[in-house]
């Protein structure tokens, strides 16, 4: 009978599934890390798109204002943090012109950030006056919790004829007649705000303290020309493990209306 030798040794089977195991670690290795790298890098991608999105709209929105206000003056029926001292739950508290940082609340509280005026702009796209003044409108900045997201709610004046703008609702609110807060950006973990003259002069309510009324009385929000806005992010990356987004970006506005 044939004795046929051919085949491996177990001393060379061992060796070939060691170096198999070898190569298919270091290919799964490199793979794992080209594909978690692309996703940080979409995030990164993402993320920088979504900055430059909200440094355009509130240029616009701040830059072509009234001013800003410590605040509302029109009735909101879905405010999220209310003047607990106005019985009628209207009116959101009151803001001053103090710098600082405002992180966001995750358990689901609204945090409002600033508060602003416009002029009311008909449908026809014209200014619409109150007879030698033009009607404002008004605008609620705020850091929403559960989605750790910036927001503007806006407040259509209610008196301007044919008024272009619609007061916005919370999203589970929203409807034709009142559409859902703008979501500018997403990702926020705080925002740094600070306010000056045009000058440059900081302006901060908390400067001046008037010992006769116990108060403080320092500048405030109508006395505010530029404002400067820090936005801190923190995103993770899909199916990883830490927030690997790390970015801030500042946004300085001058008030051309004021």
């Amino acid at each position: 009978m044939r004795n046929d030798q051919s085949g491996f040794t177990l001393p060379e089977l061992v060796l070939s599934l060691t170096m198999t195991s070898v190569l298919v670690t270091l290919i799964m290795f490199f793979t794992f890390s080209y594909w978690q790298y692309s996703y940080i890098l979409q995030a990164d991608q993402e993320t920088f798109t979504e900055r430059l999105n909200t440094t355009d709209y509130l240029r616009e929105a701040l830059g072509t204002s009234s001013g800003m206000i410590s605040q509302n003056s029109i009735p909101d029926t879905h405010v999220g943090n209310p003047d607990t001292s106005i019985t009628s739950g209207l009116y959101w508290k009151v803001l001053h012109a103090i710098p600082g940082n405002v992180a966001v609340n995750s358990g689901g509280t609204y945090t409002p950030l600033a508060y602003f005026k416009r002029i009311s702009i008909s449908t026809s796209n014209q200014v619409i006056m109150n007879g030698v003044q033009p009607y404002e409108d008004e605008y609620v900045l705020y850091l929403y919790g559960p989605t750790k997201s910036l927001q503007i709610r806006s407040l259509a004046n209610p008196n301007a004829p044919s008024n272009k703008l619609k007061t916005s609702c919370p999203a589970a609110q929203a409807s034709v007649s009142c559409p859902a807060d703008k979501i500018l950006i997403s990702n926020i973990s705080s925002i740094d705000k600070r306010f000056f003259s045009r000058s440059g002069s900081l302006i901060n309510w908390t400067s001046i303290f008037d010992a006769n009324t116990n108060s403080y009385a320092g500048p405030d929000n109508q006395s505010i020309e530029v404002v400067e806005l820090t936005l801190n992010l923190s995103k993770k990356a899909s199916f990883q493990t830490t927030n690997t987004t790390q970015s801030s970006t500042i946004i300085r506005i001058a008030l051309r209306n004021t």
